[in-house]
């Protein structure tokens, strides 16, 4: 668990699309979201402020609310279907691993805040941060969770 640390993010703002439904249907609809997200990437790409792919989510025991999004200054006028927001500062217990072994990253993350003691900040977004690059078929991808601060 070397890879698993404490850090604070700085308030960001984000603009994208999303998708809410069971469990059951993640992560099909995740991947399907993102993938027509970065087909209106064009729309942002003056005002984007990196690459990665943001997806911060919300859920309860039922359904999730997903999130495909690129970091952009505040914008006046937003695409048609999209949605700009603010994600506030917050610390996270983060971990980095792959897109092909996100369930593995979770599972080592959860054993980590389990060790340290840390509790998982029940009203705030979790994040997923994806490094894109079409030239290698595993991506990294750094898991975000937000803790309760002592």
């Amino acid at each position: 668990m070397d890879n698993c640390t404490l850090i604070t993010k700085p308030a960001f703002n984000l603009v994208g699309i999303s998708y809410c439904g069971p469990y059951s249907t993640f992560p099909d609809e995740a991947i399907r979201l993102q993938t027509e997200f970065l087909a209106r990437k064009h729309e942002l790409n003056v005002e984007m402020k990196s690459s990665l792919l943001y997806s911060p989510y919300f859920g309860n025991e039922v359904f999730a609310t997903y999130w495909a999004c690129f970091e952009v200054a505040h914008m006046e006028s937003i695409p048609k279907g999209m949605v700009q927001f603010i994600i506030p500062e917050r610390t996270y217990a983060m971990v980095t691993c792959t897109n092909k072994r996100i369930g593995e990253g979770y599972e080592q993350l959860t054993s980590w805040m389990n060790e340290q003691k840390l509790l998982k900040r029940e009203n705030a977004v979790s994040l997923e941060i994806f490094y894109m690059d079409e030239h290698l078929e595993e991506e990294p991808v750094d898991l975000l969770i937000p803790i309760l601060e002592q």
